[in-house]
């Protein structure tokens, strides 16, 4: 039986979101969207975080609308926000400017 990641401390959980405020904590989550150039852009980084999910065996949820995507994250069994949410976000940023670099 696998051991329940500890929870953030509220501190680290400010510190993330200081140096990433395109995320925000919400509902006990903390979530992001991001706005791809096209549908199909959206569709590649939605399948880059779904393997990037997979291999962490950590998987968020993911809402697509047109070319815009959001992620939310939260960590289920352990009934809150842990270093695997923030792992798994500050990922999903890297992989999305590999999508989408920026200008």
């Amino acid at each position: 039986m696998s051991q329940k990641a500890p929870l953030l401390a509220p501190e680290a959980l400010q510190s993330f979101l200081a140096q990433h405020p395109e995320w925000k904590h919400e509902g006990g989550m903390i979530r992001r969207t991001y706005e791809a150039p096209s549908f199909l852009a959206g569709i590649a980084f939605v399948e880059r975080v779904a393997h990037a999910a997979e291999k962490a065996d950590h998987h968020p949820d993911i809402d697509i609308r047109w070319r815009k995507v959001t992620l939310a994250l939260v960590t289920h069994d352990s009934n809150g926000l842990t270093s695997k949410d923030t792992d798994l976000a500050h990922e999903a940023d890297r992989l999305f400017d590999e999508v989408v670099p920026q200008k």
